[in-house]
C-alpha cells in the first residue's frame, strides 16, 4: 500500500500544526470515500460561513453540492462531479480577494472528494490556508480548525 502520507502531502503553502495534520491522515486513513464526501462537504460549508460567503455563484455551489450527494447515493456519474467541482474552481479562479478564493479551492476539492478522496484533505488544507490568512500568525487559531476537521470527521465515522 502506498504511504498515505506522500499521496496525501500539503499541495499548498500553510503555515500547519503537523502532529494535528498527522492525526486527521490517521482518520482519512480509515475512513470510506463516502465518509470523506461527507466530511469535505461540510468543511466547505464551515469555511464559507467563517468568512461570510455571499458572492457570485451560490447557485454553483449548492448545485455542486448536490451533485456530490447524488454521487454519494450512486445518482450521479463521477464525470458529473468532476465537472460540477471545475465549475467552483472557477469561481475561485475569478475571485480577486485570496481569502474568499481560498475558501472557493476548499468547496471545489470537497466537491471533487466523489472523483477522488484525496481531494478531502487538499480542501481541508486550504481550510487552513484561510485561516492563515484571516489570522495571521496565530497558530492556535490553526489548532483549533485542525481539532475542528478531525472531530468531524470522527463524527462523520461513529454514525456509520
Amino acid at each position: 500500500m502506498p504511504d498515505s502520507n506522500k499521496m496525501t502531502g500539503s499541495k499548498i503553502k500553510i503555515t500547519d500544526a503537523a502532529e494535528l495534520r498527522e492525526e486527521l491522515i490517521r482518520e482519512y486513513d480509515d475512513s470510506s470515500q463516502v465518509q470523506l464526501c461527507r466530511y469535505a462537504l461540510k468543511l466547505a460549508e464551515h469555511v464559507l460561513d467563517l468568512i461570510q460567503y455571499e458572492g457570485p455563484g451560490d447557485d454553483i455551489i449548492k448545485e455542486g453540492f448536490l451533485v456530490n450527494e447524488r454521487w454519494q447515493n450512486g445518482t450521479a456519474r463521477m464525470h458529473d462531479v468532476r465537472q460540477a467541482g471545475f465549475k467552483i474552481h472557477r469561481l475561485a479562479k475569478a475571485s480577486e480577494d485570496i481569502v474568499v478564493s481560498s475558501a472557493l479551492r476548499a468547496a471545489g476539492h470537497a466537491v471533487a472528494a466523489g472523483h477522488m478522496k484525496q481531494h478531502a484533505m487538499v480542501a481541508s488544507d486550504y481550510a487552513v490556508k484561510v485561516i492563515n490568512l484571516l489570522y495571521p500568525d496565530n497558530m492556535d487559531a490553526v489548532r483549533q480548525e485542525r481539532l475542528w476537521q478531525i472531530n468531524q470527521l470522527n463524527e462523520i465515522r461513529k454514525a456509520d
